[in-house]
C-alpha cells in the first residue's frame, strides 16, 4: 500500500514540476514592436500655442515615441489621460474587483465606447511581495478580471488585451501598507486607433 502511494505521489509531483515549469511562458504577452499610430494624439500643446504649434509637436511626439509604443517621458499627455481612463486598485493577493474598482470600470466602459475603433490594453501589477512568476500570474489575473468586466458592459472583447508586468514596474516606490496598495493596480493604456 505505501509502495502504490509513493508511486502516485512521484508522478503526481512531478507532473506538478513540468506543468509549473511550463506555465511561464503564457502568462506575459509580447508588446507590439512598433509604435502605434495612437502616439500623435500623446502631445499636449503648451498654454498659448496655436493648431500649426500642435501639429509641430503631435509630429514630434511619434518621432520621440520608443519601439512599444511607450512615449517618451516629455511625449506630454496620452489619450488614455485625455479619457481620464481611471486605474482600478486591488486587495493583497486578490483579483476581485471591489465595489470601487467597478465603479471605475464603468466610468472607463463609457469613455471606451466612445472611442469607437481605439484599442486598448490592460496591464496587471502587482506590490512586491511575492515570487515573480506568482506575481506574474496574479497581474494577469486581475488583468482578465478587468477585461472580463469591460465585456459585460459592453466593451467589445477584440479592442481589449492584457498584459501582466507583475511586480516589475510600481507605481510608487516603498515597501509600506500605502506603497503597496497603490502598486496592486490595472492600467488602461491605448494601444492602437
Amino acid at each position: 500500500m505505501n509502495r502504490i502511494f509513493s508511486k502516485y505521489f512521484t508522478v503526481v509531483a512531478l507532473g506538478v514540476l513540468v506543468a509549473g515549469g511550463c506555465a511561464r511562458k503564457d502568462l506575459v504577452k509580447k508588446e507590439e514592436l512598433t509604435a502605434p499610430a495612437a502616439t500623435v494624439l500623446n502631445a499636449e500643446a503648451p498654454a498659448g500655442t496655436d493648431s500649426s504649434d500642435q501639429a509641430a509637436i503631435e509630429e514630434q511626439a511619434v518621432k520621440e515615441t520608443p519601439v512599444g509604443g511607450r512615449p517618451a517621458d516629455n511625449a506630454g499627455k496620452s489619450l488614455a489621460q485625455e479619457l481620464a481612463l481611471e486605474n482600478i486598485f486591488f486587495d493583497f493577493d486578490s483579483y476581485l474587483l471591489s465595489p470601487a474598482a467597478r465603479d471605475a470600470l464603468t466610468r472607463n466602459a463609457r469613455e471606451i465606447k466612445g472611442k469607437s475603433g481605439v484599442k486598448f490594453r490592460i496591464e496587471g501589477h502587482c506590490d512586491e511581495r511575492g515570487s515573480d512568476e506568482y506575481n506574474l500570474a496574479l497581474g494577469e489575473k486581475r488583468g482578465k478580471a478587468a477585461l472580463e468586466y469591460l465585456v459585460t458592459l459592453g466593451v467589445p472583447a477584440e479592442r481589449l488585451s492584457v498584459i501582466s508586468y507583475g511586480k516589475e514596474k510600481p507605481a510608487v516606490p516603498g515597501s509600506d501598507e500605502a506603497s503597496w496598495a497603490k502598486n496592486r493596480r490595472d492600467e488602461f493604456v491605448v494601444t492602437a486607433q
